[in-house]
């Protein structure tokens, strides 16, 4: 298909990533772990640190963020074999004007936590320097643009702020972890330290699980640049499993030593109020940019767009407006629901690619692709009642769900199909 930008130039929103286009697994790597370095995640975290006993945490997080990581590889070695994102791959799971149920869903969600990152880092800023009240608006303007410059560039661009960014903060977090073990007491002493708020095993997984399952979902963006399945499902596993798991670790340290869940109140605690603020602000740049990016493929998708640049920078000021409005306040409480129907669809995304497409897809902008595919939708309703109604691992549930659904569904129908064409045959 001809279009009049250069290749590459705007990230194949509605193609796929050609062989001369993909990279390597440090490269993706070091875009997915600044995107799963998030402030959201250390307060959940946080939650749990709190809620376990030293040992028992330690298991809630590494289930987890190994279900989170597997989940998000999965969709990984998709995105690779297939050179799509996810969604492109909604296109053939849903149908071409079904899929915009999914990209209404998942673009809707980056820019809530693109709002919500813009309006944290201007009041923190504020808060932590002293500066007038009247600075955070301006500041909250400043940021909502500002973060989405490397997204603005695109792939190239994210990558080159995480060179930068991802070593730091993990230096960062390394000197932030070994002084909350010494203050507090070693191993012994974390290990009697009493829970002072109890959770149950599985809501604490689903906290787990779900604050970062929107990302794990569209992660696709940058997988489907990778050179192999292997490549995608090796970055992916290290972001969401290792580097996802660092943050709820650091979040839950900072509960059980200083009764803390935000890094930044931690550092201060520590005595690196400085080293805070420079933490927080590329922890919040490295994910921004990455919200805003999934919420622009997403746009390109919803809008049949190749325009990916115009997307971003609308996206952009979609979620400063959120921000100055205040809508962050009660933004969160929702997007966290949102959390319970977004895994269903990388259930039906899963079965749809293994069970219909045998792992081989066509033209994601063929004509001849369904406008829906009802397969596909009434998975995604069972999936998601199912995660909904779910007292166990909703996120797991849903995915587990759908995935099965679609599944069957597909296996009936085909079976149905088949058996009236051998009556017509018959007659």
């Amino acid at each position: 298909m001809s279009h009049s930008v250069q290749p590459g130039e705007q990230d194949y929103p509605l193609s796929p990533v050609p062989a001369s286009a993909r990279k390597s697994v440090w490269s993706m790597g070091l875009v997915l772990l600044g995107f799963t370095f998030f402030t959201a995640t250390m307060w959940a975290g946080g939650s749990v640190g709190t809620a376990f006993p030293f040992e028992d945490m330690l298991l809630v997080l590494l289930v987890g963020n190994l279900l989170l990581g597997s989940y998000a590889a999965i969709l990984g070695y998709i995105a690779a074999r297939s050179g799509l994102n996810t969604a492109l791959m909604s296109r053939f799971a849903f149908g071409r004007a079904g899929s915009k149920l999914s990209d209404f869903i998942l673009g809707f969600t980056q820019i809530g936590w693109y709002a919500w990152g813009t309006a944290t880092m201007a009041m923190l800023l504020v808060k932590m320097t002293g500066l007038s009240e009247s600075w955070t608006l301006p500041l909250m303007v400043l940021f909502g643009f500002g973060f989405c410059i490397s997204a603005f560039i695109g792939y190239r661009g994210l990558e080159w702020l995480s060179r930068l960014a991802v070593p730091a903060m993990i230096v960062l977090i390394a000197i932030s972890l070994s002084i909350a073990a010494s203050d507090g007491g070693g191993l012994a002493g974390l290990s009697a330290i009493v829970p002072s708020e109890p959770m149950g095993v599985a809501a604490a997984i689903t906290l787990v699980f779900g604050t970062f399952v929107s990302g794990g979902t569209q992660a696709t963006n940058w997988t489907r640049f990778a050179r192999s399945g292997k490549t995608a499902v090796i970055a992916t596993l290290a972001a969401f499993f290792v580097g996802n798991g660092l943050m709820t670790l650091v979040g839950a340290f900072g509960a059980l030593v200083y009764q803390q869940s935000d890094i930044v109140d931690i550092m201060v605690a520590q005595g690196l109020a400085t080293l805070g603020i420079l933490m927080l602000f590329l922890n919040l740049w490295t994910t921004q940019d990455n919200t805003v990016y999934n919420f622009a493929v997403a746009g390109c998708n919803m809008f049949h767009t190749r325009r990916r640049k115009l997307v971003t920078v609308i996206g952009a000021a979609i979620g400063t407006l959120l921000a100055v409005l205040g809508m962050y306040e009660w933004l969160i409480p929702f997007l966290i629901l949102l959390g319970t129907f977004i895994p269903p669809i990388g259930g039906v995304i899963m079965a749809n690619y293994f069970v219909a497409h045998r792992a081989d897809y066509g033209d994601p902008m063929s004509d001849a692709l369904p406008a829906f595919n009802a397969t596909g939708l009434a998975a995604y309703a069972i999936g998601s009642l199912a995660a909904y109604t779910s007292p166990w691992i909703a996120p797991l549930v849903g995915v587990l769900i759908a995935a099965a659904a679609y599944a069957l569904i597909h296996v009936a129908s085909d079976a149905v199909r088949d058996r009236r064409a051998q009556s017509l045959k018959a007659i």
